[in-house]
């Protein structure tokens, strides 16, 4: 990752087979260019509010989408997006859950804290590929968000 770019995708995902298909959906669609990818909660919330292990990154260039798996080691996801949304400086970031979860609490507590899209992940890579370079494609090339 060149760190001078700003990231536009981060990739919250603990299963390193997931991780891969993401990455690989990504690079198929030619979006893989500035995307940082952590495997916890922790790392997650340090990535995002510039602290720990990424204290000399500048908090000006946040990503310009998140994609949240909920089922993280260390701090969950669902705590992760309650403290992204709670901030006024990171709530306007584009929060997608892309988790295995099709539990009706969680897609309601996504939700009511804030999530801008939740996906549950198709089990074949064909479909995870395709809804990955979607969501890319989207956040990334259409949506506005508004300027921070």
């Amino acid at each position: 990752m060149n760190e001078t770019n700003e990231i536009e995708i981060l990739l919250v995902e603990d299963n390193q087979d997931d991780l891969d298909m993401a990455l690989r959906a990504l690079r198929k669609a030619n979006l893989t260019n500035r995307i940082q990818a952590v495997r916890d909660g922790a790392e997650a919330l340090e990535f995002i509010f510039c602290e720990g292990a990424f204290a000399g990154r500048r908090f000006e260039n946040p990503p310009k989408v998140i994609l949240l798996d909920l089922k993280l080691p260390k701090i969950d996801g669902m705590d992760v997006l309650k403290r992204i949304k709670s901030d006024p400086r990171t709530k306007m970031i584009p929060v997608v859950v892309l988790t295995s979860s099709k539990e009706q609490r969680d897609v309601i507590e996504s939700y009511n804290l804030g999530v801008n899209s939740y996906i549950v992940k198709p089990v074949n890579f064909e479909q995870f590929a395709v809804a990955v370079q979607e969501l890319g494609m989207y956040w990334l090339l259409h949506n506005q968000p508004p300027k921070l």
